[in-house]
């Protein structure tokens, strides 16, 4: 990655919020269908995730290229996480336990843990 790419994901990730940060999340498992996605965050928040929350946050992810959507069936779409969203979200993980990192031994560490 280049250093243009790697600002680029830097500046991408401190300008998403914590809920497009979290449908990061969930894609990194596996692509979805939006109602999966739905009922994934609606486990994690407790409550319930309306489509006028969930699809423009889709919708801007996908513009800003850290998202896919394709056609599952005629009316399903799948969503998958690109590599441009992955490389934002180690990005925002390496900000948050920069602290923890101590030295290149646990920095790999770390990276391992979030490669599972």
């Amino acid at each position: 990655m280049s250093e243009a790419e790697t600002v680029s994901n830097v500046e991408t990730a401190r300008d998403l919020t914590a809920f497009q940060q979290n449908v990061l999340i969930v894609l990194s498992e596996e692509s979805r269908y939006g109602l999966a996605i739905k009922r994934e965050l609606e486990d994690y928040y407790d409550e319930e995730v309306n489509h006028g929350r969930l699809y423009p946050n889709l919708d801007t992810l996908i513009e800003r290229g850290l998202v896919e959507k394709s056609e599952l069936d005629k009316r399903t779409n799948e969503y998958a996480i690109t590599d441009d969203g992955i490389a934002v979200l180690l990005d925002s993980f390496e900000w948050r336990f920069r602290k923890f990192i101590t030295n290149d031994e646990r920095e790999e560490e770390i990276r391992a843990l979030l490669e599972q």
